[in-house]
């Protein structure tokens, strides 16, 4: 008895580490995106890949690919109509919606809101959210098609800008990171444009060697920050 309740938690723990593996690379080959940014079709694809995950890690009766295929069908019909709906923009607006303009010229658009379902409260929380406590700042809202509310405010009301000033200055890239607790990070060296004989010179000059480096952060300029390992 003992044993058999063994080969089953088993079972239950392999079959949690692959489907786990792959709602990883589902949710990966789907795209980059938050919670609270998914569109109403992603949404449901994470909703349904979930659901299917989790029957055959409670019945172990069930064959693993009752849990694995349904998943894969679910998400490559989600890879298909996302590359459908990047091709033909009435698809998309079919399957996303579009975004509504909820304020414009400073003034609330009632029936758009109602078409929304986007209550008075909906809309100072997201005003809040965005800094904003006096409506009377609005120029200009948009609901986006995940539900979310972008603002841009009347002039009055802006932060001040170097442009606004006509202050000149030269644009360039924040600095990226090239090393992370004494590794070299690949992808921080290529978008700063730096190699690693100009980092290791650096450390030198500092005194410091690369496995004390907790971060160390550079631009395409050249100009670099290290903290040193505590």
């Amino acid at each position: 008895m003992i044993i058999k309740m063994v080969i089953n938690m088993l079972v239950v723990v392999i079959r949690s580490i692959i489907l786990y593996s792959l709602i990883i690379f589902a949710i990966r080959l789907m795209g980059k995106r938050q919670l609270g940014e998914l569109q109403p079709s992603e949404l449901v694809v994470t909703i349904l890949v979930s659901n299917m995950a989790a029957l055959p890690i409670e019945n172990p009766n069930l064959p693993m690919l009752m849990g694995v295929i349904p998943i894969l069908f679910v998400v490559s019909i989600e890879v298909i109509t996302s590359s459908i709906s990047l091709r033909c923009r009435g698809f998309r607006n079919f399957m996303s919606g579009n975004a509504k303009i909820v304020i414009k010229d400073g003034k609330i658009n009632q029936a758009e809101m109602k078409n929304v379902r986007y209550s008075i409260d909906d809309l100072m929380e997201s005003l809040r959210e965005n800094g904003i406590f006096d409506i009377r700042e609005v120029q200009f809202a948009i609901v986006e098609t995940t539900g979310k509310i972008n603002i841009y405010q009347k002039h009055h009301a802006q932060c001040v800008t170097t442009g606004m000033m006509e202050i000149e200055g030269q644009s360039k890239n924040p600095p990226s990171v090239i090393i992370s607790d004494g590794e070299f990070v690949s992808d921080g060296l290529n978008a700063s444009e730096l190699n690693k004989n100009w980092v290791l010179n650096i450390l030198k000059k500092e005194k410091i060697q690369l496995k004390d480096v907790f971060l160390f952060t550079a631009d395409e300029t050249g100009d670099y920050h290290i903290i040193p390992k505590e």
